[in-house]
């Protein structure tokens, strides 16, 4: 069986030290990026099956950086992670439209985190 491939980007760095060792732990091969710059060079040469992705990344609006990596490529499942929902609802439903993207609202149980990227896997394991 391929190995799933998670690019994970998350600017606070104790959240993202804790995602990268849940999702090691659940046999995933996971990077991480803490900014947009970071994130789009380690997308050009990991190549990830998705993205789990914060939306206020800072630097970089978490949502622009995924149209940027849709440039290279179109079908990328992504999950998007905020605590502002309000604030990005037209967008993500957009996302979920068209991208059939999932949303995650911060905070989260790292079971809920797991039981959708299980299902992305699983999604892509059938595409293959």
């Amino acid at each position: 069986m391929k190995t799933f491939r998670i690019l994970s980007v998350e600017d606070d760095a104790n959240l993202a030290l804790l995602l990268e060792a849940r999702l090691k732990a659940a046999d995933y091969d996971v990077r991480t990026a803490n900014n947009a710059a970071e994130a789009y060079r380690i997308f050009l040469t990991f190549k990830p099956h998705l993205l789990l992705m914060d939306i206020g990344i800072g630097d970089e609006n978490g949502l622009d950086l995924v149209k940027r990596i849709r440039s290279q490529d179109d079908n990328i499942k992504t999950i998007y992670m905020t605590g502002d929902l309000d604030r990005y609802r037209s967008a993500l439903i957009k996302e979920r439209k068209l991208h059939h993207a999932e949303v995650i609202a911060k905070p989260f149980k790292a079971e809920e985190l797991i039981t959708v990227i299980s299902a992305q896997a699983r999604s892509q394991q059938k595409a293959a």
